[in-house]
């Protein structure tokens, strides 16, 4: 599960509670409000200065502290221990394992047949037309811009041949046997998207149960932005007298000149200096866009599936 701490997005696989401590709801039945992470909370995500409205199960709490004494598989990344305290107790219905926990703000994540959680896809849950018009109809609520007229989803190949069985699909090709996307088993454009097929394309193994996790992303323009080094060139592949340097896509080509004799052997290297970040939209919300939600991160949408 997708839980958004602070600045910084974070993984729950299960979650924890402690009866031991009192709890304002235990006229209720409610528990301790603790929450325990697989993965590491940042101590800038975790601090009591930024609380946070979370929904666990079916109730809404509000995240105060964090425990960081805990050892974290992400310190290297600068992750602390996964605890999470709520100002008030979190019932036990709420607090059992396997309930999804998201963030007020978290990014949004579809899943067929209204799955609330990623352990909670079984055979069947395809890739379907209908949600990717709900991706289409999230980037537009937002007001994404989208790219040259379509939003694009990068998804990998088995992703998309699922299409092909959904009903919906078939009902809108019944009649264009004769079609690319009939003959070639590809679909370029569809609903307002163009379909972006890659290798690349993120997937998870489930630790637990070995399903496979598929992803496919919809997303607008600036979902992720690229910055490059301006100064790249202007003094350290300033090439000797006889070296050959080339620009594509601010990456230089720089080819050494032969050394050899024969003057046959060159040398050749890329260099490339920036980075990438991906902006958030979180003053973009209802008050100023009214159909928008409240996520950060509303560039691109992550559709989940077998």
């Amino acid at each position: 599960m997708t839980v958004t701490v602070g600045a910084g997005v974070y993984s729950l696989t299960g979650t924890t509670r402690d009866a031991t401590n009192a709890s304002s709801l235990a006229a209720f039945g409610g528990a301790s409000g603790t929450l325990t992470f697989s993965s590491g909370v940042a101590v800038s995500d975790g601090a009591a200065g930024n609380p946070m409205t979370v929904t666990v199960g079916a109730g809404v709490y509000s995240r105060t502290t964090r425990d960081a004494t805990n050892a974290s598989s992400l310190a290297a990344f600068g992750g602390a221990s996964g605890t999470l305290t709520f100002s008030s107790g979190v019932a036990v219905s709420d607090g059992a394992a396997g309930n999804p926990v998201v963030a007020a703000v978290a990014p949004a994540i579809l899943r067929p047949n209204g799955r609330a959680g990623t352990p909670q896809l079984v055979d069947g849950d395809r890739l379907t037309v209908h949600l990717i018009l709900t991706a289409v109809a999230r980037l537009r609520d937002s007001n994404v811009p989208d790219i040259d007229g379509w939003y694009n989803c990068y998804l990998d190949n088995t992703t998309l041949l699922e299409l092909f069985q959904d009903p919906d699909f078939k009902l809108l090709y019944s009649e264009a046997s004769g079609s690319a996307t009939c003959i070639d088993g590809q679909v370029p454009y569809l609903l307002g998207v163009r379909f972006i097929t890659t290798t690349e394309a993120p997937q998870q193994t489930l630790a637990l149960t070995g399903t496979r996790i598929h992803r496919a992303i919809v997303c607008g323009r600036g979902a992720l932005i690229e910055g490059d080094y301006q100064g790249l060139g202007l003094s350290d592949l300033d090439p000797r007298p006889g070296a050959f340097k080339h620009w594509v896509d601010g990456v230089c080509l720089l080819v050494r000149r032969p050394l050899d004799r024969f003057q046959e052997i060159i040398a050749q290297s890329w260099k490339w200096r920036g980075g990438f970040c991906v902006p958030t939209d979180g003053t973009a919300d209802p008050m100023v866009i009214p159909t928008a939600g409240n996520s950060y991160w509303k560039r691109a949408v992550v559709i989940e599936c077998l």
